[in-house]
């Protein structure tokens, strides 16, 4: 059965995935917002200030997950809103979790 694509946050790469995210910092709670554009929407109750707010994110995102916080890598957007972060697992559920995240939005 043909089953059509839930979102374009993540894309699928040899050590796990690439999320793309789009970060609201200062937020009253950590949570995912829905979607923005192409883009996974993550509020953080954290301040943009000396990197608080992507600490935040990671650590969120490892939780959300279920992945060790090791495994999460903010490879672009330090300064942004809009963020590329890397995830290294290969779990072999982890695309359902993704997928899963995204149809519960």
């Amino acid at each position: 059965m043909f089953e059509p694509p839930v979102a374009d946050f993540f894309l699928p790469t040899c050590q796990g995935y690439i999320l793309k995210i789009h970060v609201v910092p200062g937020a009253r709670q950590t949570m995912v917002a829905g979607l923005h554009g192409d883009r996974l929407k993550v509020k953080v109750a954290r301040p943009p200030e000396k990197g608080r707010a992507n600490e935040e994110l990671l650590a969120f995102l490892a939780r959300l997950l279920q992945v060790p916080p090791r495994a999460v890598h903010l490879t672009s957007g330090a300064a942004s809103r809009a963020k590329v972060v890397a995830v290294h697992d290969l779990s072999p559920d982890l695309k359902s979790r993704l997928q899963a995240l995204a149809r519960n939005l």
